[in-house]
Formats: structure tokens, sequence, C-alpha cells
């Protein structure tokens, strides 16, 4: 598998990556890099462990072996300010937003700024704002609770709140899942915007093949606890690999490459 070039910067470098769970191994020997401004998408079946992947990569899973680079930092081997430091440059969307039901929308974005900068008052709310507008949600949806939003404004909310920070990198759990096809455009369209506005790096799992043809610039495929093939769609859609075939030749595969050419 091809993890990299010399000509581009790697923001994030997995080398020899293993997780387990007790004796239950999930990723062996797992290499992947992810290229500044870039976005990778990270596929692959059920149990094959994308979201363990991701969860290993910001520090809620420690690694059994292997290392994890981020913007040049080895991030479990530094140390807790260190840590906090690459923290700061970087924003997650978890599935299904994972904003605290009991604050407003305005209050989950500005929580990550009173927590890391100490931001408060009326510049807090400002920036809040500012966040919730990029999104795509109305000013109003900034005094609404979680259990008042739609599952699409719940995402809106959540990206919103990963975005507080400024970012240069944004993780993104299965962002469109649950959505209508015209939500889970919308979502992508976003997400592609952001990226090119900002000069953001996203790190995407995903199961959607829109997704995947309209969103990413590389596809990385889970499979036998590593990670199988690397690339362009258009090349891992070659890939000689039974759940690579299926994958992306199966019925679904084939709709999302013809509405592709339309």
């Amino acid at each position: 598998m091809t993890t990299g070039n010399d000509n581009e910067r790697n923001v994030i470098e997995v080398r020899g990556l293993r997780t387990q769970f007790d004796d239950f191994i999930v990723h062996d020997n797992l290499d992947l890099d992810v290229r500044e401004g870039e976005i990778i998408g990270v596929v692959g079946g059920s149990g094959t462990g994308k979201s363990v992947l991701m969860r290993a990569i910001i520090g809620l899973k420690r690694p059994s072996a292997g290392t994890v680079k981020i913007f040049g930092e080895d991030f479990y081997e530094a140390n807790e300010r260190e840590r906090l430091s690459v923290e700061r440059r970087w924003g997650v969307l978890f599935q299904g937003g994972a904003l605290f039901s009991s604050l407003t929308v305005a209050q989950n974005v500005m929580a990550p700024l009173r927590e890391h900068l100490n931001v408060e008052g009326e510049l807090a709310k400002d920036m809040a704002a500012l966040k919730i507008s990029m999104v795509g949600l109305p000013a109003e949806a900034g005094s609404k609770y979680p259990s008042e939003l739609s599952g699409g404004m719940k995402k809106r909310a959540g990206l919103a709140r990963a975005l507080a920070l400024d970012p240069e990198l944004v993780f993104l759990d299965e962002p469109t899942a649950g959505l209508d096809p015209i939500g889970a455009a919308k979502f992508d369209d976003l997400i592609v915007n952001l990226k090119e506005s900002l000069g953001l790096t996203v790190f995407m799992v995903t199961h959607d093949l829109d997704t995947l043809h309209a969103a990413c610039d590389r596809v990385a495929v889970l499979a036998e606890r590593h990670v199988i093939a690397c690339g362009p769609l258009d090349e891992v859609r070659q890939a000689d690999h039974p759940w690579i075939k299926e994958y992306f030749a199966g019925p679904r595969g084939r709709a999302a490459l013809a509405a592709k050419a339309v």
C-alpha cells in the first residue's frame, strides 16, 4: 500500500497500529497517511474498525502497538501539554452530533471556546453565531435545544461545535448516516465548501458511496485488520479484492457511479 508522497505534507501518519479489546484484535500492523488539505474517506465492512481507528487517532482508544503522529507530533509519546496543543488544532463530529442535551446549540458551540480559550460573554456568543452561520443553520437555531432539531440540523450543529476553535483538521464519523439523499448531498457540499474555504484537512469515516464520489479526494479501505487499498476513488475501485469488488461493483456502487456521470 502506498502511504504518502515525499512532496506532500502528512498531517497524520499511522504506522504499525494495533488496536484490540482484550484478546480480540481489530487492527494489526495498520499504516495510513492523511495529507494536508485533502478529504480522505475511510470505508470498510461492518466490524472492520473504522470508528475504532478514528478513536485511536484522536486519543480515545490507546493502541496496543504502533505510532500515531499528528502534525509531526508522536501523539501517544507526547506529554499532556503537548497533546493538548495538538488537540486544539482539530475538531470532531461524532455520529449523531453528540451534542449536550441540556445546552442550546449556541451553548454547545461555546463550550470549547470556554474550555480551551477562556472566551466568555458577548465575544463567545458572537463567535458561536459565526460558526452556526458557517454550517448553514439559521440564526434562530442557536437558541434551540438538540431535542428541538431535526437529524440534519443536529449534525450541522455538531459540525459548528467541531469548528469552534478554527481547527486545521476535522474528524467526521458517518456524517451523512440517517440523512435523506437530498440532506446527505447538501451535507457533502457543505464539507467540500468548508474544506476549500477554510483550508481544512478532513478524515471522514463513511459507508456512503455517494459521499465518496462527491467529497473525497482519496479513499482508504479497511479489511483483514489493516488498510488494503488507499488512493483516488477510481484507482481503489479497480483493486483486486473481493470486498472492494462487491462494494463498488454492486447495485449501490453502480448507482453511485451512474449518478456521478449525470
